[in-house]
C-alpha cells in the first residue's frame, strides 16, 4: 500500500492524520505551498500532481484540494489505474459527473467519495430504522456561522468559478446527502439562494432555502449567517412517529437514544468523526476487492441536488 495525498489544507491534514493512525505509509504529497511538505517530512514532495502519478505509482491518491480541481485529478488518477478518495464535493459542474462516471466505468480502480457522516452510528441506527418504517419527509436544517476572516484563508472560497457555490456545496452539503440518503432521491427542487450576512465578501449564498419533490420529498435550510454555531439537525415524519436526528442521538417520539462517537475526532468538530472509518473501509476494499459503497455514483447524488438548487431560481427544477 502506497498512499499520497494531493492538496496540504486544512482537510489534507485530517487525512493525513487518519493515515497515520491507520499505520498506513504516506508515500508521498502534493501541494503548490512547499512550505506545507513539513507536514509530511518523511514522504516525496511535489508540486505537479501528474509528476506524482507518474512517479511514485501510489496505490490510493487522497485528493484534498479546493473543490473546482477535483474533476480532472480524480479522472487523471482512474485512467491511470489509481484508486482514488476524494474529498466532498466530487464535482462542482454539471459537464463533469459523467466524464467522471465514465473514466470510473472504464478503470479497474476504484473511486471513493468522502461522505463521513453516513458512517455516524446515530446516522446509520436512523438508516436501518427506515429499512423497515415509512417516512413520509423531512427537513434538514444547517445554522452555522462564517465570516469575512474564513473566505480570506484562502483565494478560492466564496467564488462560483472555483468554490462552486456557498453554503450549499460546502457546509451543507453533507447534510444533505443524509437526507436523500434516508429518504430516496427526488424528481425536482424549488430553491431560492440569498447572500444575506456576507455581502461585498463572497459571490456566492451564504444563505438557501429548497423544497425537494417527487419520489422523495423534503425541505432544507442551510445558512452560514448564524450568530451561533447550532448542531445540525434532521427531522423525519415516519410512521413510527417523529424522529429527529442529532449529532449523537436520536429522539423517537421525545424519547432520545443516545450514541458515543465510535470515532476520534481529526480536524474540526464539524467534520464529525467519520474520517477514520471510511479512509479504513475504503482502503479495505482495495486490499480485498470488495466494492466500496460511496462510489461515484453515490457521490454524485448530493451534486446533483446542489447543481439543480443553484439553477432553480424559485422555479421548480428537473434535477
Amino acid at each position: 500500500m502506497k498512499a499520497a495525498v494531493i492538496g496540504l489544507g486544512v482537510i489534507g491534514k485530517v487525512h493525513i492524520g487518519v493515515l497515520k493512525e491507520l499505520g498506513i505509509p504516506l508515500a508521498a504529497v502534493c501541494d503548490v505551498d512547499e512550505d506545507k511538505f513539513s507536514l509530511a517530512p518523511d514522504a516525496a514532495h511535489y508540486t505537479d500532481y501528474l509528476k506524482l502519478l507518474e512517479a511514485e505509482k501510489p496505490t490510493v491518491v487522497h485528493v484534498c484540494t479546493p473543490h473546482y480541481l477535483h474533476a480532472d485529478m480524480v479522472v487523471s488518477c482512474l485512467e491511470r489505474g489509481v484508486n482514488v478518495l476524494c474529498e466532498k464535493p466530487l464535482c462542482i459542474r454539471a459537464e463533469d459527473v459523467p466524464r467522471i462516471l465514465a473514466a470510473e466505468a472504464r478503470s479497474g480502480a476504484q473511486l471513493g467519495v468522502c461522505l463521513q457522516n453516513r458512517y455516524n452510528e446515530a446516522n446509520i441506527y436512523v438508516k436501518e430504522f427506515l429499512k423497515t418504517h415509512r417516512a413520509e419527509g423531512g427537513i434538514g436544517t444547517v445554522a452555522w456561522y462564517r465570516d469575512a476572516a474564513y473566505y480570506a484563508s484562502g483565494a478560492w472560497r466564496g467564488k462560483w468559478e472555483t468554490e462552486g457555490g456557498g453554503v450549499l456545496i460546502n457546509q451543507a452539503l453533507h447534510t444533505l446527502d443524509l437526507m436523500q440518503w434516508f429518504l430516496g432521491e427526488p424528481q425536482f427542487v424549488t430553491a431560492s439562494l440569498s447572500t444575506l450576512t456576507l455581502g461585498g465578501v463572497i459571490e456566492v449564498e451564504d444563505t438557501a432555502a429548497a423544497l425537494f419533490t417527487g419520489g422523495a420529498e423534503f425541505s432544507f435550510f442551510a445558512t452560514n449567517g448564524s450568530r451561533a454555531q447550532f448542531p445540525v439537525e434532521i427531522t423525519l415524519k415516519t410512521d413510527a412517529g417523529v424522529v429527529k436526528l442529532l449529532p449523537d442521538a436520536v429522539l423517537l417520539d421525545g424519547k432520545a437514544k443516545k450514541f458515543k462517537s465510535n470515532g476520534r475526532l481529526f480536524g474540526k468538530y464539524c467534520y464529525g468523526t467519520g474520517h477514520e472509518r471510511l479512509i479504513a473501509d475504503f482502503y479495505d476494499c482495495v486490499r480485498t476487492g470488495r466494492k466500496f459503497a460511496i462510489d461515484g455514483t453515490e457521490g454524485a447524488k448530493v451534486v446533483k441536488l446542489i447543481l439543480a438548487a443553484y439553477r432553480s431560481g424559485g422555479n421548480k427544477t428537473a434535477i
